[in-house]
């Protein structure tokens, strides 16, 4: 390998030839701000925050500039620092500044800089300003770009990453605008509402729908049974808002909160994770074995759902029809958990908290309509307990509530990518073979990569399985399967890179982080650990799923079954306008 030898801020690099300056930078240990810069994901250099001295005419960009032999970068020289303290202020100058009380005040990575910079309000270049309206068309996503710095982030996560390209830069100079086509709203496109743009906004341009008001007035009404239930990736997302590490499990801190909140009863999603695995896995078998549509396609991603809706319309019978998780949780509670208590399924408002801003969409879809009421994200629960006063890390450990709460190993394990698969190969390889599975793991299709493939073996039948996470890799194994390059018997889609670990709605971390650390990694991490923490690691052995399967389902894929936990999709156009 060839490597190429410099010097930065007197320390001295070896670096592989095609490096760039800040990956060098890095390396030696020296900080490098930056703004429009991510990770893999747009390396544009058009802040111009990263701006560095080699010793040329101008200063140049770090995170597009490639090393050279003996290059001597100096990262904080008096123009280096007049430069991105120059370069900060233009970009204020045409910013909205209501930072106290933008939603990303404190995760602000321009607001950051700002103080780094020492910039203050009382900007030299004010002048003009552009006013915009602000986008409401979405159901999940709020779009705002008197907040925008034109960064293009969000452009590159939406086209680059998950290929599905319904925002984008428009007009020239101070008129430059990230907008959708023909000034149509986000909600009138194809968008699919995964939340990657948020992710990747560096600022409050772009966010979730805040629904948090709707919570409160539920649980403030005495005429109503307000309950709550929790996705996987929310216990390794949730502490990330309160300062802990990335990861950190909060489990029983969560169950505490959502009681001091106020709700009536505290379920885990993980129980209809469970419940959704025994009904697909069924699924499945019946498809196999009576020439059923093939490849049977996950469907418990609704970001993966509409854009499958949108783009390949002819795969819709593909899909299971099996609801998500979450829908299949709101079906259970206003049917046979108000049947147990005597409750009229109208007294009972139904709230998730979701890692994903494709579930406010979900809600909403008319062939789900009243399975549940609210969805919230990781974040909005967050702001919700720094309302409510709560210490949230003195928290002690609270459970959930019976018998919605109970759940296993494959129940968790949905977070990440490929554990639904998992989860699923767990109960039907033991409904086929009629032998205990002694390990458990499926590592075949764990890990972060974009699309994993492998055959399994099941009492003779081999099944072809692939898993995709993103929907730029789901668009490239759909491609193969049309093309007629690739065949499978089951398929798991996520519409998030990493899958719901890096959900839309999970907490924001910076990207001064995400250049040096994989939270894809580490947030996954810990859902496999809660995984093997307990005692139960299969979905059709889970105690709870058995007792309502006899008290009142039936068996799987029943009749009554059908009529709670299944449903259709339908085909979308491009845009609606």
């Amino acid at each position: 390998m060839d490597m190429i030898n410099l010097t930065i801020d007197g320390i001295s690099v070896s670096v592989p030839k095609g490096t760039t300056v800040i990956e060098a930078a890095r390396q030696a240990g020296v900080k490098i701000p930056t703004l429009c810069y991510l990770k893999d994901i747009n390396v544009i250099g058009a802040c111009r925050i990263c701006m560095v001295d080699i010793g040329a005419r101008n200063l140049m960009a770090a995170c597009t500039l490639p090393c050279t032999e003996g290059m001597n970068v100096k990262t904080h020289t008096p123009e280096v620092l007049h430069a991105r303290k120059l370069n900060l202020e233009l970009v204020l100058s045409n910013h909205d500044k209501k930072c106290l009380t933008c939603v990303r005040s404190g995760k602000c990575e321009l607001q950051a800089l700002c103080n780094e910079m020492g910039v203050d309000d009382e900007n030299r270049f004010a002048g003009s300003q552009n006013k915009y309206d602000i986008d409401l068309s979405s159901p999940s996503i709020v779009r705002d770009n008197n907040k925008c710095i034109l960064c293009r982030r969000c452009v590159a996560a939406c086209t680059n990453v998950q290929k599905i390209g319904v925002i984008g830069a428009t007009q020239r100079g101070f008129n430059t605008t990230i907008e959708s086509p023909f000034q149509m709203g986000i909600g009138e496109m194809a968008c699919v509402n995964c939340g990657q743009c948020i992710q990747a906004c560096p600022v409050g341009a772009l966010h979730e729908k805040d629904d948090t008001d709707k919570v409160w007035e539920a649980l403030n009404d005495p005429t109503k049974h307000v309950v709550v239930q929790t996705a996987p990736s929310v216990r390794v997302g949730l502490g990330e808002e309160f300062g802990m590490p990335i990861g950190t499990r909060v489990t029983g801190k969560m169950a505490a909160a959502l009681r001091r909140l106020g709700f009536d009863k505290v379920f885990d999603t993980d129980f209809s994770a469970d419940l959704t695995i025994v009904e697909e896995g069924y699924e499945l078998l019946n498809r196999l074995k009576n020439g059923g549509k093939l490849p049977m396609i996950t469907s418990c991603s609704p970001g993966w759902v509409k854009y499958c809706e949108h783009n390949y319309p002819e795969f819709l019978d593909n899909l299971s029809t099996c609801k998500s998780p979450q829908q299949m949780m709101g079906a259970m509670i206003k049917s046979y958990y108000a049947e147990k208590n005597n409750i009229d399924p109208k007294d009972i408002v139904s709230v998730s908290v979701m890692p994903c801003t494709a579930k406010k969409f979900e809600v909403g879809r008319k062939e789900m309509m009243n399975d549940v009421d609210i969805a919230i994200t990781t974040r909005e629960l967050a702001r919700m307990i720094k309302k409510a006063g709560i210490d949230f890390e003195t928290l002690a450990d609270a459970d959930f509530d019976d018998i919605l709460g109970e759940s296993t190993g494959a129940g968790v394990i949905f977070g990440a990518t490929g554990g639904v698969m998992e989860a699923a190969l767990r109960t039907v390889y033991e409904v086929v073979t009629g032998k205990t599975l002694e390990k458990v793991e499926f590592c075949q299709v764990r890990g972060i990569q974009g699309i994993k493939e492998a055959t399994i073996d099941l009492a003779g039948t081999p099944v072809r399985i692939a898993v995709a996470n993103g929907t730029g890799n789901a668009q490239q194994l759909m491609e193969a399967i049309k093309a007629g390059e690739k065949q499978y018997e089951f398929i798991e889609i996520m519409a998030c890179p990493g899958g719901c670990v890096t959900g839309g709605g999970q907490p924001i971390v910076s990207s001064q982080i995400k250049a040096v650390r994989d939270v894809r990694v580490e947030r996954a991490a810990q859902i496999y650990a809660e995984d093997e923490a307990k005692t139960i690691r299969k979905s059709h052995e889970n105690p709870a799923i058995k007792k309502v399967y006899a008290e009142y389902l039936g068996e799987p894929n029943s009749h009554k079954a059908h009529e709670l936990l299944h449903t259709h999709y339908v085909a979308r156009p491009k845009y609606t306008k």
